[in-house]
């Protein structure tokens, strides 16, 4: 009965403490990055990442303004934003690339406005996931 009992007892508490997204395979451990969910977003993970990421072209759209002196059509540049959505799930700038120092800025202000956000997670904690977003004039 005892080692029923601690067969058992052993058995929850293992359950008990999995962590999401991690895998065990023999001596491989394997974790697996939860990205983060945009405001209003449900579903399954394979669901929550294609609305993100329709959410985000979304906002990008939306929320760009030309910086004075610059017209719709009339620019031929790249800028590149790299990004993460932090622990908090807010975004945080990483760097930015190409482009005129005006349209750096926009592309910048556009990616700092993004909506608060649960944040992404691995092995169970939120973690900082990182993306790039070009932005093409």
């Amino acid at each position: 009965m005892r080692t029923l009992f601690l067969i058992a007892f052993l058995t929850v508490s293992s359950l008990s403490f999995a962590q999401e997204g991690v895998t065990v395979s023999g001596n491989a451990i394997s974790i697996t990055e939860i990205p983060p969910i945009w405001p209003g977003c449900i579903g399954n993970a394979a669901e929550t990442k294609a609305c993100f990421k329709k959410e985000l072209v979304k906002h990008v759209v939306s929320n760009f303004r030309f910086p004075e002196g610059y017209k719709k059509g009339t620019v031929k540049e790249k800028v590149v934003v790299d990004f993460v959505i932090n622990e908090e799930g807010k975004p945080q700038i990483l760097g930015v690339k190409g482009g005129t120092k005006v349209l750096q800025e926009e592309a910048k202000r556009n990616i700092l406005a993004i909506p608060q956000m649960t944040p992404g997670k691995a092995g169970g904690s939120p973690r900082a996931i990182k993306y790039t977003m070009p932005f093409t004039f």
